[in-house]
């Protein structure tokens, strides 16, 4: 086989690999889509329910519900250091320090108000902590939740101060929904016809070739 016949199948397989994968990809090539949108706190499977709650403790728990996912992030994804989960994680308690102390603060206000004694609401304010921290257990989704992480990570540091709880609102729903064991997506080829599962290659064969080592046209790949 020619040398220009070598490098014509070494480029088919290249652009192949090429249309499919995204330069940004950690762990997949086809890295898959999670539900998104803004979420307010109270939609089943976001945080914990907190009955009687107003927005604003509403809108401090989901921030501390982020804050707890990240941490989490931070302390299982060190596998993967391009993902950043742990020095981000440390840039965002310094760099929203104070809204941060203000969301756990409202909350541990609402447990001193819904709770019948002031120990009582700080023993519900620590299980809650506790199983918060707890539902963002990954086993068996580790990749998909560590890669979404360290996404909704970058976006933490570069949020104004002040404005981390909208990265909550924005991306908490896609967080939980990391947590779900995804396999890689099917991925979109243009070379292949609906229903078909196999990669068209174009004829190898000697009589496909001219006498200048050019692949004549009727051998060329069908979809």
């Amino acid at each position: 086989m020619s040398i220009r016949r070598n490098a014509f199948t070494l480029a088919f397989a290249v652009s192949i690999l090429a249309s499919a994968a995204p330069a940004a990809a950690q762990f997949f090539l086809n890295p898959p889509k999670f539900p998104s949108g803004p979420v307010s706190g109270s939609e089943p499977g976001i945080m914990l329910p907190l009955p009687g709650a107003t927005p604003e403790e509403e809108r401090a728990a989901l921030l501390w519900n982020m804050r707890s996912g990240l941490n989490v992030a931070a302390l299982q994804c060190q596998f993967e250091p391009t993902l950043l989960t742990l020095p981000n994680y440390n840039a965002i308690l310094g760099n929203h320090r104070t809204e941060l102390a203000a969301s756990f603060e409202t909350l541990s206000k609402y447990f001193k108000r819904t709770a019948k004694t002031v120990k009582e609401g700080q023993k519900q304010l620590d299980q809650y902590g506790t199983r918060t921290y707890q539902g963002f257990s990954a086993v068996g989704a580790q990749r998909t939740f560590c890669q979404t992480a360290g996404d909704i990570g970058e976006d933490a540091i570069w949020a104004p101060r002040g404005a981390l709880t909208n990265v909550a609102i924005n991306r908490m729903r896609e967080l939980r929904s990391s947590l779900v064991y995804t396999r890689e997506p099917i991925v979109y080829n243009p070379w292949l016809a609906p229903g078909r599962t196999a990669i068209p290659m174009p004829d190898l064969s000697d009589r496909c070739w001219d006498g200048k080592g050019t692949l004549r046209k009727r051998c060329q790949p069908k979809a």
